[in-house]
């Protein structure tokens, strides 16, 4: 139990927290901030029998807002893994106290309090960051740079072009032009790692393989760290609404299932690292190692390769130029801010480009559909055929090949040639592009991990006689290491066939480490 006298604070606002606060006595008083020194009053009083607390607190995440005694305040203070403990040995207890974390935490978001994004609407790492904070459900709030508060923060600071844009972190410290990792060391969120710790599993790639991996792992008692570079949830993550996934006839969007997911590892103990990279893997001994970009190296008994795969990046004539302002990879509420009400070009025949087209169809004035094949029967799936199919303002184009982007500071032009030869000009701002998949397997090159030809991983029958051990049907050609989800060669590329090889690996993992118990010397390397 721990007291604090008027005027104190349990935690502030981008602060580390000891955990949940249970209050004892005493009252205290919530009020949100900004870097901006904005205060909003969230709530007067918070007495005797309330907790305090925010679903980032359940894995050591900094609080969100400044919770100050106002009255001298007793409190039974619970720390993340005890929490975790009794949010699992006490379901009822728990799924109440989950649900308040999670309806905290949505609240926040809708408050837009939290880090302050300043910078032009179609500014390319503006997105970027925009994508990083709401893909990690992390409050913020972005401000026109015609605004009063902008205009006075930039004639503050008085940025270049290049210092485009900043950011403004909860403790008032100013960002110029950020990445995603700079920002999220501002936050609070990089973890960090005990060198002397050996995993049970790591786990690379958050994407519903790599989740569904890390929840019943976590739950079986194995230790987990999972790794990610964006954000939870994988390219499917991104889609508006996920209709046929078991369970949700209403649907529900990819954001909302990669966040339940998420929290849903954490109350399991899960050690979840975002946005951390990964950049190699190192199997030549045992216990095998993961080398992150800072070059700390995490060990573990086992490996899971979850880390996915991307949307191909066609060899096309202006391309690259246009990335990230006008050319996109994903559909989300960003980007159709930014194309409402104008025509836009959609590349692809998937279910992630039928999804996109469903949701783009409701804020763009036209969307028009590129597909290489003659139809889209035997690539999406036959309710987005349909709903597509009554969308008045879609077009398909089929038997078509994207040949060139053009524009001067904007894209102006997109040119496609015909199934006959034909080359057509397509007038838009506005691209996404949702074709192929390349698979996320450069970090692999340190360890001999079989790929097929395109470069996905290998495992089971599918590997040559001889080249495993293991006759295990998620097993690569490396001992102790797996593979699940898209980045695996022969998978069903659906989210419902990457949890449930997440769910499957966790078997076989078992059976693997039954069979290689630790010894001392191993239990011992760093």
């Amino acid at each position: 139990m721990c007291s604090y006298a008027v005027g104190e604070f349990l935690y502030r606002a981008g602060g580390m927290s000891p955990g949940m606060f249970v209050l004892l006595s005493g009252s205290i008083r919530y009020t949100a901030r900004d870097g901006l020194g904005h205060r909003r009053l969230l709530r007067s009083q918070a007495k005797r029998g309330e907790f305090t607390s925010d679903v980032g607190m359940l894995s050591g995440k900094p609080g969100l807002v400044d919770a100050e005694v106002i009255e001298d305040v007793n409190a039974l203070v619970i720390s993340p893994d005890k929490l975790r403990a009794l949010m699992i040995g006490e379901a009822e207890l728990g799924e109440r106290i989950m649900r308040a974390l999670i309806l905290r935490r949505v609240a926040a978001i809708e408050r837009g309090q939290g880090a302050v994004l300043v910078g032009p609407p179609d500014n390319e790492r503006l997105l970027a960051l925009q994508h990083f904070l709401q893909r990690n459900a992390l409050p913020h709030m972005t401000l026109d740079v015609g605004g009063a508060d902008a205009i006075a923060l930039l004639e503050r600071m008085t940025p270049g072009r290049d210092d485009m844009p900043l950011v403004v972190c909860p403790d008032g410290t100013v960002l110029r032009n950020p990445d995603e990792g700079q920002l999220a060391s501002c936050l609070g969120l990089v973890p960090e790692f005990d060198p002397g710790h050996l995993y049970d599993v790591a786990i690379v790639g958050a994407g519903p393989a790599g989740l569904a991996a890390a929840v019943y792992a976590a739950s079986e008692g194995l230790s987990v760290a999972v790794f990610d570079c964006h954000a939870p949830g994988g390219q499917a993550g991104t889609s508006a609404r996920i209709e046929n996934y078991l369970g949700f006839p209403t649907g529900i969007s990819g954001q909302a299932l990669a966040g339940r997911a998420f929290n849903q590892a954490q109350k399991f103990g899960a050690h979840i690292a975002i946005p951390v990279e990964v950049k190699a893997l190192h199997c030549s001994a045992y216990p095998l190692e993961v080398e992150l970009a800072s070059s700390r190296r995490i060990a573990a008994r086992t490996v899971v390769i979850a880390s996915g795969a991307e949307y191909r990046r066609p060899a096309v004539s202006g391309l690259a130029g246009f990335e990230g302002h006008g050319v996109y990879y994903w559909a989300t509420s960003i980007e159709a801010r930014l194309c409402r009400g104008e025509p836009v070009l959609l590349i692809g025949g998937g279910n992630s480009a039928g999804q996109a087209v469903v949701f783009l169809a409701s804020h763009a004035a036209h969307v028009h559909v590129l597909v290489r094949g003659q139809d889209v029967e035997h690539s999406m799936s036959h309710y987005l055929i349909e709903r597509i199919a009554a969308l008045p303002n879609v077009t398909i184009h089929t038997g078509a090949e994207i040949t060139a982007f053009e524009g001067d500071e904007r894209l102006d032009s997109v040119y496609y040639r015909r199934h006959d030869g034909g080359l057509e000009c397509l007038k838009t701002h506005h691209v996404f592009l949702f074709i192929g998949a390349d698979p996320n397997t450069n970090w692999l090159r340190t360890c001999s991990v079989s790929l097929d030809p395109k470069g996905f991983v290998l495992t089971g029958t599918d590997l040559e006689t001889g080249a495993t051990r293991s006759m295990l049907p998620l097993h690569t050609s490396v001992d102790g290491v797996f593979a699940i989800g898209d980045v695996r060669s022969g998978s069903t590329k659906r989210v419902a066939g990457a949890v449930g090889e997440g769910a499957a690996v966790v078997a076989e993992i078992h059976r693997f480490l039954a069979s290689h118990k630790p010894s001392v010397a191993m239990d011992c390397k760093v």
